[in-house]
């Protein structure tokens, strides 16, 4: 994937943002990645590749200059992302000025706070093993202090969501199971049992099943029926059946182009 905006650069080597899985060619994208994901560019975006990438590809030697006297000098790394998008021209006075209001605000935030938000912000992309990652560096940084019940919660939930990305379903069950713990949530339950229609070698614990009553067992298993009808709209069913007919490599890239699609379907239900 490229990301294309109005002017291209003479840029031979352009610089690969793993987490968006987008190549910059310009200087207005890479303004346009800065300004749009905030919470990436305050995460080490800032580094020596950046740097040669500005001065070598983008040809803006005074700018890279700058920038590496900064970093020398142990300036910020919100200075250097203001700085880029003031030299690079891309974006007003007034809009430069409401995003560093924005970094201002992240940088107001307690520091589990903020790394919730990152690792939000990588769930929101689809980067379930970086998501976890931070998640888990939350809840170890955490550790022997008193945690706020409704915090534990949303972190403990949040992982179980991104293993259920990944479909590690027992490490998802054990994540909701620790998520309940804290808050007694009814839609953690939900996820708990819905988790055992995906993956039936799981079993609901003993202390859940008078809080699961048969009518709850209905209604969430239609709602996950209705996610797997929509995953099929559009007579995906025939069309994965005529993918036999194929020759043998088209028929693997077709599948797992199909296998992506309902996998994606699950995942909105998260």
């Amino acid at each position: 994937m490229s990301l294309i905006l109005c002017r291209n650069e003479p840029v031979k080597q352009p610089l690969y943002i793993e987490k968006l899985g987008v190549h910059i060619y310009s200087s207005q994208e890479l303004c346009y990645v800065i300004y749009q994901y905030p919470l990436l560019a305050l995460n080490g975006f800032v580094d020596e590749n950046l740097v040669e990438f500005i001065a070598v590809q983008l040809d803006m030697g005074f700018l890279a200059v700058k920038m590496e006297k900064w970093m020398k000098g142990g300036g910020g790394e919100e200075d250097l992302l203001l700085l880029i998008l003031q030299e690079c021209g891309y974006y007003s006075a007034a809009e430069i000025n409401k995003y560093k209001q924005q970094l201002a605000a992240y940088r107001k935030m307690r520091r589990e706070e903020f790394d919730k938000a990152t690792a939000d912000f990588y769930y929101s992309l689809k980067q379930y093993r970086a998501a976890i990652d931070v998640y888990e560096k939350i809840l170890n940084d955490l550790k022997g202090t008193v945690m706020d019940d409704e915090f534990a919660a949303r972190i403990w939930n949040n992982i179980g969501a991104s293993y259920a990305g990944i479909f590690w379903f027992e490490k998802a069950m054990q994540a909701y199971d620790m998520s309940y713990g804290f808050s007694r949530s009814i839609e953690t339950l939900k996820r708990i049992f819905q988790l055992t229609l995906f993956a039936p070698q799981l079993q609901v614990k003993e202390r859940y099943h008078q809080l699961i009553t048969d009518e709850l067992k209905a209604q969430w298993t239609k709602e996950l029926e209705d996610v797997r009808e929509e995953a099929k709209r559009g007579n995906e069913v025939g069309e994965t059946v005529m993918l036999f007919l194929k020759d043998p490599i088209k028929r693997t890239e077709a599948c797992e182009q199909r296998l992506a699609k309902w996998k994606q379907a699950y995942r909105a239900m998260i």
